[in-house]
């Protein structure tokens, strides 16, 4: 059996039936018709899936107004016992799941996982009956003031192509906590994840329009952020998009929150494991997701001492990985999500070539799978901060390189970007870890290794990276409103 055999009997196996889910049932059929997904490692059409247009969007907002009163009412106990069994369906599910993904994103079994989504799932159940109100202490007079946490009611979800299942959960679970229904709009690129993820929290008992699943375009994206009755907007992705939606969510004043792009810095300083550092360089910016996340370490600063020393060991581990077709479970990485990705990617990099020096990759990798996807682990070596290929995300296995001086200048460097999603240091001085840790501008700090993205911490950018947050206490706080409620007792 070849690829492409491979993968027509995988997805008629776990593909679920392209489709809308609104109020609990599937909608297959549109006006606005369909789109076609191609599949990113062989080239060829993998499933089209609808379109929904305004009139969808209406049911499923009218769908989500008229559970969200029985939802957000619903005993703590009972919803704290349906978000755990999304949980126990999800981790049933898991293999399914991780398929599904490997054949619309590319993201090799390897590496793939939904282990995200239980986590969050989990993590959120907990909160359902510990989020408490406030009591205020009141000046003049005797009187009873508190604080209520209410849920928006409606809530508009956005979500991207790499990892949208993880990106979902991250979104659902303490919107679902906090007592509110959400329309979710599912990426172009990568739609039918999500898609099976709401066909799971129906089976696992969740009501019929507490969570509506919308596949489109950017013309249905636009009419979920302009109904009147969307009283928040959670979106992650680029800052383009991000303005656009902004400007159509302050037509109306609706509230948004923004996970955006980020450029992140990576710190190493001489005294640093280096084996460590370099191996975790390399990997989390050329080689995991195929350098397709948003807060990969993409810009490598590197004491001068040690500088041609880190960039000799992250080129041994950027040209070791297996490349392939992520169905095999020996594949390390996978094709980037789409050929005009690869488009882009390679144009920046050739035109990086002449200001940079490239030390390894920097072309499309040719395979038998029949895909044009495929971006060689790139590492450029000598990068002025200040180039396109520094300071624009390239959302590729790209990694930049360059030299710093001392604390001050990797300070100086690192912060010169209007990104500040994510940061990281290598050292093993703790007190120049913690000086360097408050220096950087950035909400997710690493030190001497990759963060685990877990539930339990706030995860989220400043500047160009957006605001708000994801995970923890933080999380939740996101989609509820607080209602004070005063009372005079004399």
């Amino acid at each position: 059996m070849n690829a492409l055999q491979l993968h027509q009997a995988v997805a008629a196996e776990v593909l679920p039936e392209p489709s809308l889910h609104i109020a609990g049932s599937a909608v297959t059929t549109t006006e606005r018709g369909t789109l076609d997904h191609i599949d990113p490692t062989t080239g060829q059409l993998l499933a089209p899936f609808p379109v929904a247009g305004e009139r969808e969007v209406d049911q499923a907002v009218r769908a989500a107004r008229k559970a969200f009163p029985a939802w957000r009412r619903m005993p703590a106990d009972e919803r704290r016992r349906l978000l755990w069994n999304i949980a126990r369906a999800v981790e049933a599910h898991q293999d399914e799941l991780n398929r599904i993904s490997a054949l619309e994103t590319g993201v090799p079994l390897a590496v793939g996982g939904v282990g995200m989504v239980i986590d969050h799932f989990e993590y959120y159940a907990g909160w359902v009956d510990k989020f408490e109100g406030e009591l205020i202490s009141t000046y003049p007079g005797n009187a009873l003031d508190y604080v209520k946490y209410e849920p928006y009611g409606v809530v508009g979800v956005f979500v991207p192509f790499n990892g949208p299942v993880n990106n979902a959960a991250m979104k659902l679970a303490p919107a679902f906590a906090a007592g509110n229904c959400v329309i979710l709009k599912s990426p172009e690129l990568s739609p039918f994840g999500v898609m099976r993820l709401a066909e799971i929290c129906r089976e696992a008992g969740l009501p019929e329009g507490v969570l509506s699943v919308l596949s489109g375009d950017r013309e249905t994206g636009q009419a979920i952020i302009r109904h009147p009755d969307v009283a928040k907007v959670a979106f992650t992705g680029g800052g383009a998009v991000a303005r656009s939606i902004m400007a159509t969510a302050s037509e109306s004043l609706t509230p948004v929150v923004l996970e955006l792009g980020g450029k992140s810095a990576n710190l190493i300083f001489e005294d640093a494991d280096l084996d460590a550092a370099a191996q975790m360089a390399a990997m989390m910016s050329a080689v995991m997701l195929s350098g397709q996340g948003c807060l990969f370490p993409t810009r490598l600063m590197v004491q001068e001492s040690v500088y041609d020393e880190v960039i000799d060991r992250v080129a041994a581990v950027t040209t070791s990985p297996t490349i392939g077709d992520p169905l095999d479970p020996n594949v390390l990485m996978g094709p980037v999500i789409s050929e005009h990705a690869a488009d882009r990617i390679v144009a920046m990099v050739d035109a990086a070539r002449k200001e940079a020096r490239v030390v390894t990759g920097g072309e499309r990798l040719e395979t038998h799978l029949g895909g044009n996807s495929f971006v060689r682990p790139t590492v450029l070596a000598d990068v002025d901060n200040n180039s396109t290929i520094a300071q624009q995300e390239v959302f590729g296995p790209v990694l930049a390189m360059m030299p710093f001086r001392d604390e001050a200048h990797a300070l100086e460097m690192a912060n010169g970007t209007e990104h500040g999603l994510a940061a990281y240091v290598h050292t093993n001085d703790l007190r120049r870890a913690h000086r360097i840790a408050d220096g950087l501008d950035a909400g997710w700090i690493g030190v001497n290794g990759f963060p685990p993205l877990v539930a339990t911490a706030p995860f989220g950018g400043v500047k160009a990276s957006g605001f708000g947050r994801e995970g923890g206490r933080a999380g939740i706080e996101e989609y509820v409103y607080q209602k004070n409620v005063y009372i005079p007792l004399s």
